[in-house]
């Protein structure tokens, strides 16, 4: 015996592992709750510091003891320095999540228990196009269970762990209450002798008709409706009660009753959305129950076709009839890894198997029922997503660009379906409007346009390119869906239409070659071409106008021209593929947290359009100029000094210079770069881009400096206009004249106009 600190020794079948220096025989090293390291051959020990805890794995370079690797709950950590400074590295999304849930706020937060560390409740936008450290926060509760937040208001949550510890979160004052059911300490204590079992993951949900009533469960289950501070029993213990299966959980050594691995209890409760008072309960042992008087009496309506002692790890109550639920059953713990779900339709009489489809090893932790379109289902497995469109008759893998990552739970949240995974975090399906309307009609078309969702017209954006890792905002604006039979040959169209019919906007599936760019690496680019793929193609209008002309390689060092926001209303989009043309309605409606005045947004709308189309026509007035000036340099080229041909090199060169000086009053030719413009003084087209950038800062009408500016700015265009509208009426025709009297072939006024 060289030392029993009991340190190294605490719950030694999960941690206890040594580690020998590969070239100092008096280095070792011990992972437990800590990483510890003895320099004198173990007689004592000093505690590293490595980030988080409950520590698993370490590496140690043969070559260079100095440089670890250590594996502990909370990822992997480095050490180049023998232990005494380490990173952690934080580039993936590797949070497990047991469960989740949703807020009704806009936007709206997802809320789960991770594994060894804290809950979460999290954004799914945020306004600066990203989600980030700075949009999530932890909201009591531990590393497992369920979070249910308040549905009338979200600065209340409750939210689980282990012992059946709940809490209660208001995020106004910060406090949070423990309003644990029992809050007695079980450690050490096997489960036959507790009052009430509590396991790892412990159910809190609302009930669906009364925000005031709060359900958790042991053996037995509980109800709250007065925030925790009293709970109440309905019916007695609705389990198997196998004392067998409730002795020490280790010997004989070492006992390690962590009161976190108790069996006989409740895993899972659903009260029926469609008839109050209707109330299912899913064992870890095996056995539904179910209740139609509000817990006064229960029935045992298990089903039969799956391992006596497998876990009901979810039971969904159908959102359309009271006596239809569905049971996702996960028997992996007893080494059958099939899927199971059942499905009963007389309140659990019968019940009948539905996981055509699914394979083996994808078995199930999760199924929810679309409250939008009966027997659209949602599975969660294993091995990732899958959905039914007949009521679980056939099933198929929705995993898109889903990580292949075990799926602990999912809802669907208006037109969302959000998703927990257990090693790859939260995960959200933006859109599903096209799974709700397709069927097999669809399939058969050559081409076919979902009708979208209402558009809410927000300024979040959408970033998707930093040096660190973020969560992706949703699409910002409309998400467009259409399904082709086949790639198309020619290019097709999408369109938006205003309510008089106008197009507002046009996209085509061509790929146009990108003209120039931004060198700031943050900003990312619209999209200028529509996916024409065969199968389903999705894709997002901005909500706004089309933009004014673009110059080439232009430096917009105050933000890019672009047209105005789309107000809220109604609008029509249109494909066209081929000969075919077909429409579907769309919705834009109002960010709801702005409260402006539909005058005061047509007034910005208003100016944004005037100021469109006033860099339109400035923009192709330098587009213009350039071409004719490209035209004037072939012809001085061509024509050289030679005599007869003097003055007209000498009326070309004049009116290049002229033209010139209209171009540097429009834009500032010397700027190439973000920040050129510290060299070189702005121009019309940049303090016109500056300008709407103010213009469009928020949803507010225009200011007084606003309007005033734009009057000023206008006159000095329209001066300069002026002067590019009397070369076109006046010196090209000249030159033209004076061309022809040499034998000189003419400057075409067409390409001297070109859009």
């Amino acid at each position: 015996m060289i030392n029993d600190d009991h340190r190294f020794r605490q719950r030694a079948w999960y941690f206890t592992h040594v580690w020998a220096d590969p070239r100092d025989s008096n280095k070792v090293y011990i992972a437990n709750t800590a990483l510890y390291r003895s320099n004198d051959g173990g007689k004592s020990f000093e505690r590293l510091n490595a980030p988080h805890g409950d520590h698993h794995g370490l590496w140690i370079d043969p070559h260079n003891p100095n440089r670890l690797i250590n594996g502990n709950d909370g990822g992997a950590t480095i050490s180049i320095d023998g232990g005494k400074n380490w990173s952690t590295q934080n580039n993936q999304p590797t949070a497990q999540f047991y469960h989740v849930t949703a807020d009704n706020d806009f936007p709206y937060r997802v809320y789960g228990t991770q594994q060894d560390n804290s809950s979460v409740g999290i954004a799914t936008a945020s306004d600066r196009g990203y989600i980030d450290r700075a949009d999530w926060d932890a909201v009591g509760g531990g590393e497992s269970g369920y979070i249910a937040v308040d549905p009338r208001d979200s600065h209340i949550v409750y939210a689980g762990s282990y012992f059946g510890y709940i809490t209660r979160l208001d995020r106004r004052t910060n406090q949070t209450q423990n309003i644990q059911q029992w809050p007695l300490d079980p450690d050490g204590y096997n489960a036959s002798v507790q009052k009430y079992r509590y396991t790892w993951t412990m159910p809190i949900v609302f009930s669906p008709h009364d925000p005031n009533t709060l359900y958790h469960s042991s053996q037995y289950l509980f109800r709250s409706k007065d925030g925790g501070h009293s709970w109440e029993t309905l019916g007695g213990d609705l389990t198997r009660n196998d004392k067998t299966k409730q002795q020490d959980s280790g010997g004989p050594i070492t006992k390690d009753q962590a009161s976190i691995e108790f069996y006989d209890l409740i895993f899972t409760v659903a009260e029926s959305p469609k008839q109050k008072g209707l109330i299912w309960v899913g064992t870890d042992d095996g056995w539904i129950q179910v209740t139609r008087d509000d817990g006064k009496a229960w029935t045992n309506v298990t089903p039969k076709g799956f391992p006596e002692w497998a876990m009901i790890s979810l039971i969904e109550p159908s959102p359309f009839e009271a006596g239809t639920a569905y049971a996702a059953i996960d028997a992996h713990k007893l080494d059958d890894f099939k899927p199971y779900i059942f499905k009963t339709t007389d309140f659990g009489k019968t019940w009948s198997a539905i996981t055509n489809g699914l394979p083996d090893g994808s078995y199930v932790h999760a199924l929810r029922e679309d409250p939008k379109r009966k027997g659209l289902l949602y599975a969660g497995t294993e091995t990732g997503a899958w959905v039914s469109f007949d009521d679980g008759a056939h099933w198929q893998a929705l995993q898109l660009n889903l990580p292949t990552t075990p799926v602990h739970d999912l809802i669907i949240h208006g037109d969302d379906l959000v998703v927990a995974t257990h090693g790859r975090a939260f995960w959200v399906l933006d859109d599903i409007s096209p799974l709700r309307q397709t069927n097999a009609a669809i399939a058969a078309e050559d081409a076919h346009l979902f009708t979208s969702r209402p558009a809410i017209r927000t300024r979040m954006g959408r970033a998707r390119r930093r040096r660190y890792a973020i969560g992706e905002n949703p699409p910002d604006g409309a998400s467009l869906y259409y399904y082709l039979k086949e790639e198309p040959k020619e290019h097709i169209k999408l369109e938006v239409l205003d309510a008089q019919g106008k197009v507002i906007r046009a996209f085509t599936s061509e790929e146009k070659k990108k003209e120039g760019g931004s060198d700031e690496w943050e900003r990312d680019e619209a999209a200028e071409h529509i996916p024409a793929k065969a199968g389903l193609n999705e894709f997002t209008w901005d909500l706004r106008y089309e933009p004014p002309k673009k110059i080439p390689a232009a430096i917009y060092d105050e933000g890019e021209p672009s047209g105005p926001l789309a107000l809220p209303g109604n609008y029509q989009v249109r494909l066209t593929v081929g000969a075919k043309s077909v429409t579907a309605p769309l919705e834009v409606t109002m960010d709801p947290r702005v409260k402006t005045s539909a005058e005061d947004l047509r007034k910005q709308f208003d100016l944004m359009l005037r100021m469109r189309e006033r860099q339109d026509e400035m923009n192709k007035a330098i587009l213009a100029i350039r071409d004719l000036r490209g035209q004037l340099q072939v012809l001085e080229k061509r024509l050289g000094s030679s005599d007869p041909s003097k003055p007209v090199v000498t009326a070309a060169a004049d009116l290049r210079k002229k033209i010139s000086a209209i171009e540097e009053e429009l834009i500032q030719v010397n700027s190439k770069a973000s920040e050129d413009e510290l060299n070189y003084p702005t121009k019309l087209n940049s303090k016109l881009g500056y300008l709407q950038n103010a213009v469009d800062s928020a949803d507010a009408p225009p200011t007084e400096g606003e309007v005033g500016v734009y009057a000023e700015l206008d006159l000095q265009l329209e001066s300069q206009l002026a002067k590019w509208r009397d070369v076109l009426s006046k010196d090209v025709p000249s030159l033209n004249d004076t061309m022809q009297k040499n034998n000189v072939p003419l400057i075409a006024p067409s390409a001297a106009k070109a859009n």
